[in-house]
């Protein structure tokens, strides 16, 4: 198999990551909410998992605030190589495709947080569960749409 499909999804991963934090960002405008803390806690959490010396603490959280979003999209980019590399050969009904990368990335981001400690979803509430929803399916749609547009436009060359 040519790579062409797996940077094609690649891509869609970041632009539906972009997605995501467009959301999560016009979230935080509409509902005058903080910053949320789990992306900079998760990373701290994998540091210490994996024995990452971080630096001094005020280095250390300034690490953490950068390595928490490059997690996050690194996380967003994979899934749309994967999602590519079991796509590639089947037309994907484009709800499917939807709920399959935004229902996936955000199982594997709660579920990442959750094992590292620092998140419980059993203890959210109907408002953090529509919080963290919302900007998955945009994740998913522009992901899908991202996908469907670079596969359509070079079908002929990638197959």
């Amino acid at each position: 198999m040519s790579p062409a499909p797996v940077v094609d999804g690649a891509i869609a991963g970041a632009v539906g990551s972009v997605a995501l934090n467009v959301v999560s960002y016009l979230d935080m405008v509409v509902r005058a909410r903080p910053e949320s803390s789990t992306p900079q806690e998760s990373a701290g959490r994998l540091a210490d998992v994996t024995g990452m010396d971080l630096g001094p603490p005020e280095r250390a959280a300034n690490r953490r605030a950068g390595l928490g979003p490059v997690l996050g999209y690194g996380l967003g980019i994979t899934a749309g190589a994967v999602f590519a590399l079991l796509a590639t050969r089947r037309r994907t009904p484009l709800p499917v495709a939807v709920g399959l990368l935004g229902g996936g990335v955000m199982a594997l981001s709660d579920g990442s947080m959750t094992a590292l400690g620092v998140t419980d979803p059993r203890t959210w509430r109907r408002t953090d569960w529509v919080a963290d929803l919302v900007p998955h399916l945009a994740y998913g749609l522009a992901a899908a749409t991202t996908w469907r547009r670079l596969r359509a436009g070079g079908a002929g060359r990638h197959r």
